[in-house]
């Protein structure tokens, strides 16, 4: 094999001898076990927190400690020294604050684009995204996700297109790629009735093999001999503590550790291996809402995906997973207080989102009903001022472009309230320039120095799984 194939990206080939020549430290402070060690990734799962700044890492695991006697799945396998662990600068071309499609194009082709293209040079050149480089080699390749399949996240393992806002051509770009497994939402980009075009996606790849399945029961009976579409919901899914607060959403919405388990279930026997991508992509969108219970209740959710990989790979002993985030957002954190601790647990007793709340309000709500609504939802009881701050908001509000807010819903003004009470504070609705957690466990995992620039996990990949970058 050509090493070199593997450092065509300069700040990689400074690294190089790190990632070559492992240094013996790792080994030794992260008790790496022996088949880690001289062996090829034939599998590779990488799990992204799509928006997880390390706050809300460090809530969830609090939050499940608190309520179970048990952190998170992440952490604990920090303690048991499963992994090796590393921080990784995400920085895209334009910008030292990345968004989520320049961040998944640097893991995708090994560059720095621009933020908004998914696998675009900042010159125009397009490169070859890395699960269409494992499939040339022979792989299995797959995404699933809690947010559009057409999203930046997954699009960035999987095409290239000059706007991540293109979900109607990245999905027909999907039809003729013919990835293996593809879960998550979107339909809005696949169903006739919904495309600007009126082109019946669905239909097409039915007709080029695939199964497409529209529920969590079609999805467990679907026929591995084929690949799998899998659109759940219009848009991205429900979240977490909403779906499983309703006995309709838990029957039909699968959850990312069983979207995780059926692409690995249709993947695994596969001679050559598989690739999987895993995306808890809407805790992004909690965070650019302020939404505590969006957020916890969806990094809870990642994090039962990683138990599904880990366990997967544990007697697997021939796969790569690979834990992290694409950058942070809202930067949110437990405030210093009297009551911090009680304020906090009150999360327990969370039975709907932010989302959820405010998407029941209108302009003929009554201040008593917004009151009540969130009683409902929080188990907190309003002042009449903060219920009519709230309504305030209800007055003009218009449908408009952009995805995470479209109607303008007082988001942060909830979360601000909700604060007096649950004491999480949050500095801003939007992305932050964080270095990233990772973590890696399984053959390659020893390969990672202690901080890498995000383009390096690209190479990691390939020379993990010991396939040229050639293509």
């Amino acid at each position: 094999m050509n090493r070199r194939n593997f450092f065509k990206n300069g700040s990689l080939f400074a690294l190089g001898t790190t990632l070559l020549n492992p240094f013996e430290s790792a080994a030794n402070e992260f008790d790496l076990t022996s088949f880690h060690k001289n062996k090829k990734a034939k599998n590779i799962i990488i799990i992204v927190s799509d928006g997880m700044s390390i706050g809300t890492l460090n809530m969830t695991d609090l939050y499940l400690n608190r309520k179970t006697g048990k952190g998170s799945n992440w952490l604990q396998l920090y303690k048991d020294k499963k992994v090796s662990r590393a921080m990784m600068d995400m920085a895209s071309a334009s910008s030292i604050v990345t968004d989520s499609a320049a961040a998944s194009s640097s893991w995708g082709c090994g560059y720095r684009v621009k933020n908004g293209s998914l696998n675009i040079g900042t010159n125009g050149e397009e490169y070859l995204p890395i699960w269409q480089k494992f499939q040339k080699a022979g792989k299995m390749a797959g995404c699933v996700t809690t947010v559009p399949v057409t999203h930046a996240t997954p699009a960035g393992f999987c095409i290239s297109s000059k706007s991540r806002n293109s979900q109607e051509g990245i999905a027909e770009l999907y039809l003729d790629l013919k990835f293996d497994v593809m879960l998550g939402g979107g339909e809005n980009y696949f169903s006739a009735d919904i495309r600007k075009d009126k082109r019946d996606l669905y239909k097409e790849f039915k007709d080029k093999g695939f199964t497409v399945v529209k529920n969590k029961a079609e999805m467990w009976s679907s026929d591995n001999s084929k690949p799998i579409l899998g659109v759940f919901d219009k848009e991205g899914l429900p979240y977490s503590k909403d779906r499983e607060s309703s006995k309709e959403l838990t029957n039909s919405i699968p959850t990312l550790a069983e979207m995780t388990q059926r692409a690995i279930d249709k993947m695994k026997n596969h001679p050559k291996g598989f690739v999987l991508q895993v995306e808890a992509g809407k805790v992004d969108w909690a965070a650019h809402g302020n939404d505590v219970a969006g957020l916890i209740y969806d990094q809870v959710a990642h994090d039962e995906a990683i138990k599904v990989a880990i366990d997967f790979a544990e007697k697997d002993q021939n796969t790569l997973v690979i834990i992290t985030s694409d950058h942070g957002n809202a930067n949110p954190g437990i405030v210093y207080g009297k009551e911090a601790n009680d304020n906090f647990d009150s999360i327990q007793k969370y039975t709907q989102t932010n989302d959820w709340i405010l998407n029941g309000i209108g302009k003929e709500t009554s201040v008593a009903q917004v009151i009540e609504r969130i009683e409902y939802a929080n188990k907190i009881l309003l002042k009449e001022e903060e219920a009519k701050e709230i309504l305030s908001y209800y007055t003009n509000i218009k449908l408009e472009d952009g995805l995470y807010n479209p109607r303008h819903l007082p988001l942060k003004v909830l979360g601000d309230i909700q604060k007096k009470r649950n004491s999480v504070g949050w500095i801003s609705t939007d992305h932050s320039a964080d270095y990233t957690e990772l973590a890696m466990f399984g053959p390659g995992s020893q390969l990672l120095a202690p901080f890498i620039k995000n383009t390096d996990l690209h190479y990691l990949m390939l020379q993990a799984a010991e396939i040229e970058n050639k293509f």
